[in-house]
């Protein structure tokens, strides 16, 4: 996985781009109406339930566009919310906070609602020891954000990015010839680049874990698309060899049953994909 360093610099370019993309030259319509030497005072409203997201990232937004504004955290990211609660308040130049007001809102409310689908998903594994996993199924240029989201909600980020993690999914094995011929050259190219990286090989049948386990150097086993049968099957198989992650179309419905099955992660695009933001504003006071 990647640093917090690294991280933390994603962060940093996300909040960059975004300012750069919606001020350019200038917030005009608060320059042309707004003194610069205006205070004042806002409030981050909820307008809706589930788990806020983005408290955190907020803060970073407002300090980056002005150092001297000053944001008071009432509910902490992470924390159940209802129509009517206030977040946080933030106060200091007024232009300030308007430049900053939609990039807040934009990712808060997609933060929000990523955080409040994970949470989801947690709760329906309490007490299976299973636990969620996010995908590179991102929206481009936002994955930092979506992935701190998730772990706001409770889940566990997979890999980062490709470049994080070897991930030998179906068109890897294809291309490359086969499972085993795919494992043995990925070894090879870890040794040959001195790179230290954690193996994942997807398999889509019992017949290609058995392959796959007479590899070593496997980390984690992806099954994908199996039905609940073919998969306490494919647990019992994989024993303590290595850990087990189920993949594939599992929704609200479905989670549990496979968590059921034994694996160590359920992994879901759908934290990220399919979500409906979060109300939120950000109202003057």
């Amino acid at each position: 996985m990647i640093s917090e360093e690294q991280f933390r610099k994603e962060v940093d370019i996300i909040i960059a781009n975004a300012i750069r993309e919606d001020v350019g030259d200038g917030d005009h319509s608060s320059l042309s109406c707004i003194p610069n030497t205006a205070k004042g005072k806002a409030k981050l409203l909820v307008k809706d339930e589930g788990i806020i997201a983005g408290i955190e990232f907020a803060k970073q937004v407002f300090h980056y566009v002005d150092g001297h504004m000053d944001v008071d955290v009432l509910i902490e990211d992470g924390s159940q919310v209802k129509y009517g609660d206030i977040a946080f308040y933030v106060s200091g130049s007024s232009q300030s906070i308007l430049k900053a007001e939609r990039l807040v809102l934009n990712a808060m409310q997609r933060m929000s609602a990523i955080a409040t689908k994970t949470k989801s998903f947690v709760d329906l594994l309490d007490g299976t020891g299973t636990k969620v996993l996010d995908t590179r199924k991102t929206t481009p240029g936002l994955r930092a954000l979506e992935k701190w989201a998730v772990k706001i909600g409770g889940g566990e980020n997979h890999r980062f990015a490709l470049y994080d993690m070897i991930m030998l999914k179906d068109n890897h094995i294809d291309f490359a010839g086969g499972i085993t011929k795919a494992i043995a050259q990925t070894r090879s190219y870890l040794k040959a680049t001195n790179r230290d990286l954690k193996i994942i090989v997807e398999a889509r049948s019992l017949e290609e874990i058995e392959e796959i386990l007479r590899s070593d150097g496997v980390y984690r086993i992806l099954i994908d698309n199996f039905n609940y049968e073919d998969t306490r099957k494919a647990v019992a198989m994989i024993g303590d060899k290595c850990l087990t992650e189920s993949s594939g179309g599992i929704n609200e419905k479905t989670i549990r049953k496979y968590a059921e099955c034994g694996v160590d992660f359920i992994s879901s695009g759908a934290l990220t994909h399919s979500v409906y933001n979060m109300d939120l504003s950000l109202k003057a006071v």
